[in-house]
This record gives C-alpha cells, sequence and structure tokens, in this order.
C-alpha cells in the first residue's frame, strides 16, 4: 500500500492522479497548508523538506514530483505510462517533467513565494508582477516545441500528461489565458475528461 501525502492546489496534484490511472492500491492523506500542517513534528518526520507531495513506499519514502512520477510508471508498468523499455524516449519523459519542475513550477511560486528568494517587500511584489509574463512564455515554448499531440509525447498517454495537466490549473490564476495556447487548452479539456482525473479532482473538493 502506498500512501501519498497531498495538499490541494498544488503539484502533488499530478502524482496523485497518476496513482489512479496507474491503477495502484494508495491512500491519499490531504494536509493543511492554512494549519501549517507542512511543518509539523510529524510530517517533518516524514518529509524534513516541509513540503507536497511525499510518497511513502515499502522501501522509505519519495519526494520531488518527476521522482515519484517515474517511480509510478516503472511500479506499475502495464498501465503503460512511460516509454520504459526505450532509455532515451524515457529520459524524453525525464526531461519534459524536469522543465515543469525546475522552471515552470519556480516561476508560479514567485507569485506567493518570493520570500524563499528575498526579504524586501519591493522584490515581492516585482516577482509577482513578472508571472504571467513568465508563465505565458513557458507554456508558449511548451506549445510550440515540446508538445507533441494529442498528448505530451504524442499518442501515447504518459506521466507528462498529469503533469502539465496540474500546472495548466494554474494558469488563470497567475494572470494567463490558457487559450493562447490552444494545444494545451484542448489537452486540458480532454485530461478534464479522464475518469481518473475526475476522481481525483472530486476528492480535492470533498
Amino acid at each position: 500500500m502506498l500512501k501519498l501525502y497531498y495538499a490541494t492546489g498544488t503539484c502533488a496534484l499530478a502524482t496523485y492522479m497518476t496513482l489512479e490511472e496507474a491503477g495502484a492500491d494508495y491512500t491519499a492523506e490531504r494536509l493543511s497548508f492554512k494549519d501549517n500542517q507542512q511543518n509539523s513534528p510529524d510530517y517533518l518526520a516524514i518529509n524534513p523538506k516541509g513540503r507536497v507531495p511525499a510518497l511513502v513506499t515499502d522501501r522509505g519514502v519519495l519526494t520531488e514530483t518527476p521522482a515519484m512520477l517515474a517511480y509510478i510508471a516503472q511500479t506499475f508498468p502495464k498501465a503503460k505510462l512511460a516509454p520504459l523499455d526505450d532509455p532515451f524516449d524515457f529520459a524524453q519523459v525525464q526531461s519534459f517533467n524536469s522543465y515543469l519542475c525546475s522552471t515552470v513550477h519556480i516561476n508560479h511560486a514567485h507569485k506567493m513565494r518570493g520570500a524563499r528568494w528575498a526579504t524586501e517587500e519591493s522584490s515581492f511584489a516585482d516577482m509577482k508582477a513578472k508571472v504571467p509574463q513568465t508563465m505565458a512564455a513557458c507554456f508558449k515554448l511548451i506549445e510550440q516545441k515540446m508538445f507533441r499531440g494529442p498528448w505530451v509525447m504524442g499518442d501515447q498517454f504518459t506521466i507528462c500528461d498529469p503533469y502539465l495537466y496540474t500546472l495548466s490549473t494554474w494558469l488563470e490564476g497567475d494572470g494567463v489565458d490558457i487559450n493562447a495556447t490552444p494545444k494545451i487548452a484542448d489537452h486540458f479539456k480532454r485530461m478534464s475528461d479522464r475518469p481518473a482525473v475526475s476522481k481525483v479532482m472530486a476528492a480535492q473538493k470533498a
């Protein structure tokens, strides 16, 4: 049994949906950022980073979304969530997910996590003001150079798709019109129709 720790509105959604897509035997425990549960002693014993997601496995705890998504794909190969038999193709999947993690997510975080990088209030405002531009630029690059269609990697649904969908849910709040990237907008709609996605989104609202 796998156990996922998550919080609503976070990148943990990608792992949550991927577990559901894989048909994994798992439980999900929601943390409240409002109550600062991510920094509670109990949770810090699980993930000293004080962040979500964290995935408890029978071999230990995994953190960082790209690592968890790769683990799920490899643990449940029958779900065919990644091209596991081709090292180059699998590396391309990892490359896409790493870009979401290291660049797109960081750009988004400048909107409300400025204290991670600066101390002056004026710096926070400047970083926040830049978010619509940087996020739009990232999604334009994905649309034009990285997205193959109809899924991220082409005909096969992969672990890239829940991750892209998750970050796409942030666009409206970041001041970016998803319709400016029509292929990604179409991807968002088709993802929303998947049973696993509908189930997880409903669970998050419960």
